[in-house]
């Protein structure tokens, strides 16, 4: 169901929606887990000072990285097939 002029479908524009939607949600859901992870130890006992800087600060580092890897993972594997060519 292609439109004039090589558009995508209402349809197809929603699925992409659709897809960018649970790619952040999902990789916000996996960084915050992470975080609470790494930094949580941090934030629930009474570590020494060092250490819990040194785990607060591989959860701000590491959960980004995450968050971005997961978006991509789930936007490269969101993929659709080659289109032919109007002028085909």
């Amino acid at each position: 169901m292609e439109a004039q002029g090589g558009r995508r479908s209402q349809a197809e524009r929603d699925a992409m929606t659709v897809e960018i939607g649970y790619a952040l949600v999902s990789a916000l859901f996996a960084a915050a887990v992470l975080f609470g992870a790494v930094a949580g130890p941090a934030l629930l006992f009474d570590l020494p000072g060092p250490l819990s800087k040194v785990l607060l600060r591989l959860g701000a580092v590491v959960a980004p990285v995450v968050f971005l890897a997961r978006v991509v993972s789930v936007l490269l594997r969101f993929r659709w097939p080659p289109r032919p060519s109007p002028d085909a």
